[in-house]
């Protein structure tokens, strides 16, 4: 993961922290027996008043012994680093043990807490933001039975409002939108290059048969099948024409494109290839009524359309992180099917990482009997310990899982299918914990059975090994060392058994990402195996040279399977001294060499803002993958109680919508604080020259999964973001896009952003409260604005409702439609509603 804390202020909360024990009286055996459970709870209160909110933890013991001061440690996740402050240090102590996992002690000799009391303590965590920084995760351990860990009962009401200020800036940007009439509205997306509407209709019963050639088989089987599951009947899948038909048509297309007619006597998809054909059918999908995957139809009525169509980037990609919390095979194929509808053809699944291996690879089980499992560990000999509150527990299934051979086979079929590509990625050199601790027991296994060869096969790290680094999130012993031969053997075994894989899928592989990003400073520089390679190999100068020379290994052994290399962003560069200053600059030596690369870095203020394009200009393929449009994890505003990371600023599903991918800087208008920046920042920045487009191969939008431990918060995070994304991906430059000041407030802009939203609000929305079971995407906050006596409130999206109380009550489905601006006097409260009747967060407003 990409991950920056620049700590520009601090904020101190309140942990008031409570546990409950069983009394201490009894031997030692059988205090681990009577020890089962922790009979605790704990619920969060946030400040919200203040101009920064002011969350407090409050824990209470409900047994019936006293705590005193020994006998039991508190564990917990946080993703920045959490310390006491102030006279609770007299108290308590927090002592990190790697990476978000840390440790609660008391210090105070004569502690007690009675029971049904509280105690309070003071802890900064630096820059919060919003509640996903908390520290989450708690359990307690006790010292009679040290391996197993008992979670705190969390008992936290939901907070699910926005501050009135957030609402107010909703409403303001909600004002913009203007609505389009329904027969106004795009009739298909993301948007063709070209419409013509016709009159007339054309009507799919079940007795409509589609004709297809056999190339084409597999396009109209799935076309066949899901009109099955919205239509009374299936319909006929046949070779043989049929008047009043639906004809897949081979015949003259663009590259990946098609042709789609529908008339009174029939509807007609032209392609050259599959890719093109399952695109134009994905068209026909989008034309049929959003209600339709509602209930079974008899019969569905489609207008009479000439479109001409074909995407404008060859990769269209969502990254999709299954380390951090784990994501089951189902979940997966749901996804596929979500990008399929809209045309993106890339899923980049992040398999390995510090804190999880989720791949079976045949011939290293520990990859996965280690590597794929999380619970109270402080050693990492047997299992990971907990990330990102997965808890003491192996069974908790967003912390611990994996993918089968067979399941991975299955999903690449599943993939295949549908014209998208799984590109695997395989973290390296950094970032890769998991697999070096499921190596080191391998080693440990073979090593007590007298099998030193086969114990430093696949080692991926130098014992002897003294060097001392933290990693951006806080891990010690996340790096392989890269001098080590068996590190390429690792790497060469993982490389074969993967590419067997797709072969056994008959699924297409071109690369295996290979990571490649956040490797710390002081890595490797008291290794003695590294400084043995140095005096071997003068070629490199420094530690700082192996990075290139790790990669041109790495680049071997992918070419050896007719593989390209695939990585983030500094696989295309190096370290050198500007200004007397260490940087990170493009390496001009190796880009012939084919790499691609990930880029998110244009945060401004880090003198990377136009990095990707530097890249693109020096002949690398480039994906956009800009952490400040396409990070789809970052929150989408700056409430509190919004869910979600920042660090990157906030994404909404407007920010993949404006980004011009060969000119970001004209719709960069915010920094990562979402403060307004001034085009000057961009002054003297490096412009992508036209001959290097042809470099930036797509756009990636990318779910890192760090909060997304509980269910439902992966599609709240990736949706609607993702049509932005799809959108931008697919179809050409918008007229605006060629704007050269003040982009956003041109009436281009604002005129296609409405339709795009009242597309998605009036169709697409709708379709995904069904479509293959329904997508719990995220309804926004009504806007508010609250003056002279008088609510006014709007939505994002047309065709969503907003109900209201006057009593301070829950609006519910029942609750009065708004309508018009409300004059009561009291507490009103507002929520926008769905055609389902879900909701999203509401505001209160105390109207005076």
């Amino acid at each position: 993961m990409k991950f920056q804390t620049s700590f520009l202020y601090q904020k101190t909360f309140i942990i008031i922290l409570v546990v409950g024990v069983l009394s201490f009286t009894t031997s030692k055996s059988q205090k681990k027996e009577l020890i089962a459970a922790s009979p605790l709870s704990y619920h969060w209160l946030i400040d919200q008043t203040k101009s920064i909110p002011d969350p407090i933890l409050y824990l209470k013991n409900t047994s019936q012994e006293e705590l005193h001061k020994t006998g039991w440690i508190i564990y917990f996740n946080c993703i920045k680093k959490p310390y006491i402050v102030g006279a609770d240090t007299a108290t308590f102590t927090i002592k990190p043990i790697n990476g978000d996992f840390y440790s609660l002690i008391s210090t105070k000799e004569n502690f007690t807490l009675k029971p049904g009391e509280e105690v309070g303590l003071h802890i900064t965590v630096p820059e919060i933001r919003n509640f996903t920084e908390v520290p989450s995760g708690f359990y307690i351990v006790y010292d009679v039975n040290p391996l197993k860990g008992f979670s705190l009962k969390n008992v936290t009401p939901v907070n699910d409002f926005v501050e009135p200020s957030i609402a107010y800036t909703s409403y303001q940007k909600n004002a913009q939108i203007e609505k389009v009439a329904k027969d106004k509205l795009p009739v298909i997306f993301p948007t063709p290059v070209s419409v013509i509407k016709n009159k007339g209709t054309f009507i799919i019963s079940s007795k409509t048969a589609v004709i297809f050639p056999p190339k084409y088989k597999n396009e109209g089987s799935l076309f066949v099948k899901e009109l099955g599951e919205i239509l009374n009947a299936k319909p006929a899948l046949s070779e043989s024409y049929q008047p009043g038909a639906i004809q897949l048509i081979d015949g003259d297309a663009p590259d990946g494109g098609y042709i789609l007619k529908s008339t009174s006597k029939g509807i007609t998809i032209t392609a050259s290839g599959t890719e093109g054909m399952f695109y134009g059918i994905q068209s026909l999908k989008t034309l049929l009524p959003a209600k339709v995957w509602a209930a079974k139809q008899t019969s569905i009525t489609i207008p009479a359309v000439e479109i001409e169509d074909a995407p404008r980037f060859p990769y269209r990609s969502l990254l999709l992180d299954v380390t951090r919390n784990f994501q089951p095979k189902e979940k997966i194929k749901k996804i596929i099917d979500l990008l399929a509808l809209y045309k993106l053809n890339v899923l980049h699944l992040h398999m390995t990482d510090d804190e999880g291996w989720r791949l079976e690879i045949p011939g290293l089980p520990e990859l996965t009997k280690i590597g794929a499992v999380r619970s109270h560990s402080l050693d990492s000999k047997n299992s990971l310990p907990p990330s990102y509150n997965s808890g003491p527990d192996s069974n908790n299934h967003f912390g611990s899982g994996y993918y089968s051979k067979g399941d991975f086979i299955e999903l690449l079929k599943y993939a295949t299918q549908r014209h998208i590509k799984i590109i695997p990625e395989v973290e390296s050199p950094g970032h890769a914990r998991a697999a070096i601790k499921s190596m080191d027991y391998r080693y440990t296994y073979y090593m007590q059975k007298g099998l030193k060869s086969d114990a430093e096969e696949y080692l991926l790290r130098d014992l002897s090994d003294s060097s001392v680094y933290h990693s951006v999130q806080g891990w010690t012993d996340n790096v392989m060392n890269v001098a080590l031969p068996s590190t390429y053997r690792f790497i060469r075994k993982v490389t074969k058994e993967i590419v067997k894989m797709y072969a056994e899928a008959s699924a297409p592989l071109e690369t295996i990402h290979m990571g490649g990003d956040e490797v710390p400073e002081g890595v490797w520089e008291k290794s003695p195996a590294i400084k043995q390679l140095l005096a071997k190999d003068t070629t490199i100068k420094s530690v700082t040279n192996f990075w290139k020379y790790y990669y041109t290994q790495v680049n071997e052994i992918l070419k050896e399977n007719n593989l390209y290399l695939y990585g983030w962003e500094e696989a295309g560069l190096k370290k050198t001294y500007v200004n007397g200053r260490k940087k990170m600059v493009v390496d001009t030596s190796v880009s012939e060499r084919n790499y691609h690369v990930d880029v998110w870095n244009n945060i401004i203020g880090t003198g990377q803002e136009d990095l990707a394009y530097r890249l693109a200009n020096n002949n690398f393929k480039v994906m956009l993958t800009n952490v400040t449009n396409m990070y789809f994890d970052m929150a989408y505003n700056k409430s509190f109680n919004e869910h979600g990371m920042n660090w990157g600023g906030f994404v909404d599903v407007d920010k993949p919508f404006y980004f011009i991918p060969f000119n970001y800087y004209q719709t960069t208008t915010e920094d990562e604080y979402g403060r307004t920046v001034s085009p000057d920042v961009f002054k003297n920045k490096v412009a992508l020259e036209e001959t290097a487009q042809k470099n930036i191969i797509g756009l990636q939008g990318a779910l890192w999964s760090e909060t997304i431990g509980k269910e439902g918060t992966l599609e709240y995070l990736l949706l609607p973001k993702l049509l932005g994304l799809a959108e931008r991906a697919w179809s050409k430059d918008p007229g605006w896009s060629s704007e050269t000041n003040s982009v956003l407030q041109s009436d281009l802009y604002k005129k296609d952003y409405s339709a795009f939203i009242n597309k998605i609000g009036m169709d697409e929305l709708s379709r995904l409260d069904n479509y293959k079971g329904g997508y719990n995407y995220r309804i926004p906050e009504p806007g508010v604005e609250s003056s002279e006596g008088l609510i006014r409130a709007n939505s994002m999206f047309p065709g969503f409702t907003i109900k209201y109380t006057t009593d301070g009550s829950e609006p519910g489905i029942n609750s009065p439609v708004y309508t018009h601006p409300i004059k009561t006097k009291g507490t009103i409260t507002l929520k926008v509603f769905n055609k389902k009747g879900r909701s999203g967060k509401k505001v209160i407003i105390v109207n005076k």
